[in-house]
């Protein structure tokens, strides 16, 4: 029995689809191993276009980024450097997910193969800079800083900066890193007078949250 074109296209799509979730679901064990290189060297020979299909899912740049796999991530990126700008679901790209977990080295990776990444919004208008406000990652913060100053003068979706997630945060350390960084780079606090959506500026946030360490520094 002949079946119609369109039929034998549809098996072949769904045929390619199974194989590549196949190939992603064993990709993304390597990533998450102790021996994800070893895992990641074994698969590659395989089928080198592996990692050339991964698009807008949780791949596993992300996962060796959010655990930490220093030297899983210099392999991914030393195969296809393009899995560093890739969002997954949530709008995150790896650099998202390295900044908020602190990984400073797997942070320093990542810059060295593309800084766009320190730009990009994800769903909730969050750059990586505002992560790392969030954690405390005054370290990482730095180094975002320094890839990207415009990243300072970002805000999220409320016109929130890294310098309002400090505060709400009470990361006071590194608020007082992201303010003498905005000083050198713009020889201003421009960026620090900057109000959110609502109208406020750091030190009204502060004042509305009660953080008094924030409030003595600012003042």
């Amino acid at each position: 029995m002949r079946y119609p074109r369109r039929v034998m296209e549809l098996s072949e799509l769904r045929t390619s689809i199974h194989q590549e979730s196949d190939q992603m679901s064993v990709l993304n064990r390597a990533a998450s191993s102790r021996n994800a290189v070893t895992g990641l060297n074994s698969l590659i020979p395989q089928d080198w276009s592996i990692l050339y299909d991964i698009s807008n899912c949780e791949n596993p740049l992300h996962i060796s980024a959010l655990l930490n796999h220093v030297r899983f991530t210099e392999a991914i990126l030393s195969r296809n450097p393009e899995l560093a700008t890739v969002k997954n679901s949530s709008g995150s790209t790896a650099l998202h997910l390295a900044s908020a977990e602190g990984n400073l080295e797997i942070v320093l990776k990542l810059l060295q193969h593309n800084k766009d990444p320190c730009l990009f919004h994800d769903e909730e208008g969050r750059i990586p800079l505002h992560y790392a406000a969030m954690r405390g990652r005054t370290k990482v913060a730095e180094e975002l800083i320094k890839a990207k100053p415009d990243s300072l003068s970002l805000g999220d979706n409320y016109k929130k900066t890294a310098f309002h997630f400090c505060v709400k945060y009470n990361h006071l350390e590194t608020l007082q890193a992201l303010v003498k960084l905005d000083y050198a780079i713009a020889g201003d606090l421009l960026n620090f007078r900057r109000p959110d959506c609502a109208g406020n500026t750091v030190l009204h946030f502060a004042v509305k949250l009660n953080r008094a360490e924030v409030i003595r520094y600012l003042l």
